[in-house]
């Protein structure tokens, strides 16, 4: 009786023999592929020019040896190509390929029960336990006259030499030899036998964006408080002439908040107050008035052509600038007398306004993306975007994307990267969990995250490992914020000059992408309205004229923390961090390496920003290739000093009055032929 189908049920004769036609069932199973984010409904995210690492975990029943194949190309190849996959032990498999190029890749695994190699184990088994054996001889034989028939030119002539030894008549052991040599292992393994082989039975994907979306410091800035004398609204002519300040602290993107024409109806005053009073500006973010909507510029800033120039000053000094994108309207904008059936309009006859009780924005009308007329309201929408991409922009910061679908951000930043794949979203959602990293799965480019209310020990280390050793490290890339117009955190309120400077050094070490809003950040801005986390006098509501050279501000330590940054590529990769110990939980001791370990970089912080805190640090010898006989250096980046360093255990003492933090540079000893030595 011929064995029932598996997984089918067998009621007859009839019923258990059907479906056992054509070859055999698929023996190899292939599961646990990584990433595979959600079952493949989501792509995972590289950077061009890195390698793609996947690995799976591939098996099949008995004893047989397996190959695999990595499988990819780029996004409307016809071809696939692929690379082969190594085992790694317990039957999990790894291998790599290099995004090269921006857009997006496919994957899959391929994998088979490779007969060569199986037969030539066993032939050594037989051979190492003194059997005879002339009928596998013939068994290979028969193997690689089949490959040949699958090679061509002189690979196919050679096998077939080769199966005529093993069927020769010379001693078994010269023709054992032979069968056992490395050239004809791996000119077998071009010509593998993938009949029967098993396909994963998903395509998985990969989106590739450019380096500044993993590595990039971002300074936020109001262009209306850029005026070089108090009680002048400042313009983006003023915004130009502040680039080279941006520059000298050596950031590399601006960020602008909404630059659009504010409207007048429900204009708040002062601190959100609900009335505003003779020459309040309101926020930029109620956009919209008879002067125009999304794609023009409030005339109090300039013009459509200043900010052409703005973007191409920034480009010469290496900015790039970042528009803020609010979809989101005031009641004069011309969408609410164009397209009344763009918002939701109450019962009473009035639109709905933005509220989160007991806050109101009456200056606000949100977009209502469910609308009948939705996909008119879509298009205009990306339409604005399209706008300032062709007016140099290709980085925007996403207000509140949490508050429109999930199905919106898909499709806009689908349309958007198909065109333009070097064009880079940051979704601001300080909001839920998993509501923040499927945002980052739908598209986005990086996050804002929880970095500002993590500021204990504990809360850091759970956090970031989270962020760089879970799944999440796949498709959510973050970019820390230390504050921002709406968070001026009780930790900046209370430890003054010392806690700016060890939030910078966090947000700068901990991640590639981090950013500061300033003025206030270096200047180091404390007044909050009481009992919140809301700046006092928020530019939100109001012009204020910074004085730059105010003594105490962070300027240059601000400058020396961004060299690092780009003088150490170990900073680049979030991945590699690593937290060490350290027996003082006021201080947190981290590290970053490049992969090849050419360049380590340590962190020590003092999260008291009042006193000094001493501790002796861990430090991962073996980890990071360091012998522990010999001395190494650690050069501290930020004050220039060098200590020499014994052993994993080593002391370290911070005053944050003086420096809350060591950005260390580790520096191997290296003995040269003339026998002296020296630190690289």
């Amino acid at each position: 009786m011929k064995p029932p189908h598996p997984g089918k049920a067998c009621a007859s004769g009839e019923a258990r023999s059907a479906g056992l036609a054509g070859p055999p069932p698929v023996r190899v199973v292939i599961e646990g592929v990584e990433p595979e984010i959600d079952g493949g409904r989501f792509p995972a995210k590289r950077i061009a020019g890195d390698a793609m690492v996947v690995e799976a975990d591939i098996f099949a029943d008995g004893h047989d040896q397996l190959s695999a194949a990595l499988l990819y190309r780029h996004q409307g190849e016809p071809e696939w190509r692929e690379v082969r996959m190594e085992p790694l032990g317990n039957d999990r498999w790894r291998a790599s390929f290099e995004v090269t190029r921006l857009g997006r890749y496919e994957y899959t695994i391929e994998a088979w029960i490779d007969r060569f190699a199986t037969w030539r184990e066993a032939l050594e088994k037989k051979l190492a336990a003194g059997y005879d054996v002339e009928s596998e001889l013939l068994e290979g034989a028969l193997l690689i006259e089949q490959a040949a028939q699958r090679a061509a030119g002189a690979d196919a002539a050679w096998l077939r030499e080769r199966a005529l030894v093993l069927r020769g008549s010379a001693p078994q052991a010269a023709r054992a030899e032979l069968a056992l040599r490395p050239d004809l292992a791996a000119c077998m393994d071009r010509y593998p036998d993938r009949s029967g082989a098993a396909r994963y039975d998903r395509i998985l994907r990969v989106d590739v964006d450019r380096e500044r979306a993993r590595f990039g410091a971002w300074y936020e800035m109001f262009p209306r408080s850029c005026a070089a004398e108090p009680g002048r609204h400042g313009t983006l002519r003023d915004c130009e002439a502040r680039l080279r300040y941006v520059a000298s602290m050596g950031f590399d993107v601006l960020y602008l908040p909404p630059i659009h024409p504010i409207g007048t109806t429900h204009r708040k005053g002062k601190n959100n107050a609900p009335v505003c009073g003779p020459g309040d500006p309101g926020s930029p973010w109620a956009i919209g008035s008879v002067e125009g909507g999304h794609t023009a510029v409030h005339p109090e800033l300039g013009t459509l052509e200043d900010f052409d120039r703005l973007v191409a000053k920034a480009r010469e000094l290496g900015i790039e600038i970042a528009l803020d994108l609010a979809f989101q309207c005031s009641p004069d904008h011309p969408y609410v007398r164009e397209h009344p059936e763009w918002f939701r309009w109450r019962a009473d006859g009035s639109v709905q306004y933005a509220e989160n009780p007991p806050k109101k924005y009456e200056d606000i009308y949100p977009l209502h993306f469910e609308c009948e007329n939705w996909p008119a309201l879509w298009e205009e929408l990306k339409r604005v975007v399209l706008f300032w991409i062709g007016h140099g922009v290709k980085i925007f910061r996403v207000d509140n994307p949490h508050t429109k679908p999930f199905a919106f951000w898909e499709w806009l930043l689908a349309e958007v990267r198909s065109q333009y794949p070097d064009v880079l979203f940051l979704a601001e959602a300080f909001t839920r969990p998993k509501v923040m990293k499927h945002l980052a799965k739908r598209g986005f480019s990086q996050s804002y995250t929880y970095f500002t209310w993590r500021n204990t020990k504990a809360e850091l280390i759970e956090y970031f490992t989270e962020l760089t050793r879970s799944e999440s490290r796949w498709y959510l890339r973050p970019n820390l914020f230390a504050n921002t117009p709406d968070i001026l955190h009780e930790y900046l309120q209370s430890g003054g000059r010392p806690a700016f400077q060890a939030r910078l050094v966090l947000a700068a070490t901990l991640a590639g992408s981090y950013g500061i809003y300033g003025p206030p950040f270096e200047l180091c801005e404390t007044e909050a309205i009481p009992g919140t986390e809301e700046y006092a006098h928020s530019e939100k509501y109001e012009i204020r004229f910074w004085d730059l050279d105010r003594p105490g501000n962070l300027r240059d330590f601000i400058a020396r923390v961004n060299q690092i940054r780009r003088e150490n590529p170990a900073l680049r990769f979030d991945e590699r961090l690593r937290f060490y110990p350290v027996d003082n939980d006021q201080l947190l001791f981290y590290g970053k390496s490049t992969p090849d370990l050419d360049n380590i970089v340590l962190v020590v912080v003092n999260l008291d920003p009042h006193h000094p805190q001493s501790g002796w640090v861990e430090v991962p010898l073996d980890e990071i290739g360091l012998d522990p006989h010999q001395p190494y250096q650690v050069h501290d980046l930020l004050g220039d000093a060098r200590y020499l360093w014994h052993g994993s255990r080593n002391y370290v003492a911070l005053d944050p009055r003086t420096a809350p933090a060591h950005i260390f540079r580790v520096r191997r000893r290296i003995r040269t032929e003339r026998d002296f030595d020296y630190f690289l």
